[in-house]
């Protein structure tokens, strides 16, 4: 099975009002299968769920936020998928700069995430689609 790992911002415009919602939506249409979580991506988008800032003012419950998440694994295309032991490798290979850069760190993960389990990420960044093999929505 080929994967999509849609990155932390494409779940959150998946789950709440986002000015991205619909490219989000319009991709999510289209899948036929192959969807995944990986912890990254769960801790990320239930984080997003809790925190006042991005759910204008409005956060929601820890218990909400699960529920939210359980809606997405309760649809068939969906799966949570287990860190692949040869991750180190690829994530060490996707995040040896020669610069600091702190931004790049949960990137690489997801980049090696995806490529260890030949899956492709899902995103909206420009800068992270760039990277290596990535649907970049618009």
């Amino acid at each position: 099975m080929s994967w999509a790992f849609p990155d932390i911002n494409v779940w959150l415009a998946l789950t709440i009002e986002h000015t991205q919602q619909r490219s989000a939506l319009d991709w999510w249409r289209q899948q036929a299968s192959g969807i995944a979580f990986c912890r990254f991506t769960q801790l990320g988008l239930l984080r997003l769920l809790t925190t006042s800032g991005v759910m204008g003012g409005q956060p929601l419950t820890m218990r909400q936020a699960w529920k939210a998440y359980d809606r997405f694994l309760n649809d068939e295309r969906v799966e949570f998928v287990a860190e692949p032991p040869s991750i180190d490798a690829a994530f060490r290979g996707f995040s040896s700069g020669r610069h600091a850069s702190p931004k790049l760190w949960a990137d690489a993960y997801l980049l090696a995430f995806a490529a260890e389990l030949g899956g492709v990420v899902i995103t909206f960044d420009r800068a992270l689609g760039s990277r290596s093999p990535s649907l970049l929505l618009q």
